[in-house]
């Protein structure tokens, strides 16, 4: 072959390899890009809006006008408020500045004073009557021959005063009640023995019983008919200091120790005396030996 055609079969060669070349060049432009670049994401799909039918003109007014009817019929009328009336003060007159001084003043004080409640005097205790105060009095005579322990008096007094004054509820009905216990015990005294040791034995059992009043009944029943027994006034002593009777407690004591001064020795340990032992007068009486 001649050195032209081998010059033209390279030439075309060259040129066949760098076509080669190029094309793949472009290739992987083309896949790089395609790599490169981002996938879109597509948008959902938008639901169709429905729309709303025209309604014409004329039908909507007269819903309108009906709901308006109806709207009328259903209310209901309100009832009117009624307010009550404050209540008027009293009106004070009103004077010229020419008036007197001093007017006004008056004036209101008057007003004020109307305004105050009116205070009720109380209705003077009612005064007994002629009979009432009589059995009052009657009443009182049989009270005191009764606290003496004169029983068979007090109960005649009473009598008389339920035949007198028996109209008189109050007073009766008290005469009543010492009438009963004045007739039980004039027959307890009927029943009860007559000499002084028996009264003095009956004494100390209601003492050691408790029945203190009935004790010093007994005591002083005995020392009406001994009077001088030494042993019977220290049981009285005994019985009015059990009572609280101090004073006369301590004065039968005294006149027991007068009588008889051994039961100085008795008293200092005996216990129904012990409410007398806070008392000066004991200690001297029982403790401090008489020259």
């Amino acid at each position: 072959m001649s050195a032209v055609t081998k010059g033209l079969r390279r030439s075309t060669s060259r040129a066949a390899v760098r076509r080669a070349v190029s094309k793949t060049a472009a290739k992987r432009r083309a896949t790089n890009a395609k790599t490169a670049r981002p996938k879109a994401k597509r948008a959902p799909a938008r639901k169709p809006v429905a729309r709303k039918s025209a309604k014409p003109k004329a039908l909507k007014s007269k819903k309108a006008a009906s709901k308006k009817l109806v709207a009328k019929k259903v209310r209901t009328p309100r009832k009117p408020i009624t307010r009550k009336a404050a209540p008027r003060k009293p009106s004070v007159a009103k004077h010229s500045k020419s008036s007197l001084p001093g007017v006004k003043k008056t004036q209101k004080l008057a007003a004020v004073r109307a305004l105050r409640p009116i205070a009720v005097a109380p209705a003077p205790p009612r005064q007994p009557t002629l009979d009432e105060s009589a059995a009052l009095k009657a009443f009182e005579r049989a009270h005191k021959e009764f606290t003496r322990g004169h029983f068979g008096e007090a109960r005649n007094q009473f009598r008389a005063l339920l035949e007198k004054y028996s109209k008189v509820s109050e007073v009766a009905a008290r005469s009543r009640t010492y009438l009963a216990v004045a007739d039980s015990r004039m027959r307890t005294e009927s029943i009860l023995p007559r000499d002084a040791d028996s009264l003095y034995d009956r004494g100390v059992i209601e003492l050691n019983r408790g029945e203190y009043v009935a004790a010093q009944e007994m005591f002083e029943r005995a020392l009406k008919r001994e009077p001088e027994a030494a042993h019977i006034h220290y049981g009285l002593a005994a019985t009015r200091a059990r009572l609280g009777s101090l004073d006369l407690a301590l004065q039968s004591l005294q006149r027991a120790l007068d009588l008889q001064p051994t039961l100085r020795v008795r008293a200092q340990h005996d216990h129904d005396l012990t409410s007398l032992r806070n008392d000066p007068d004991f200690d001297r009486l029982v403790f401090q030996p008489r020259l």
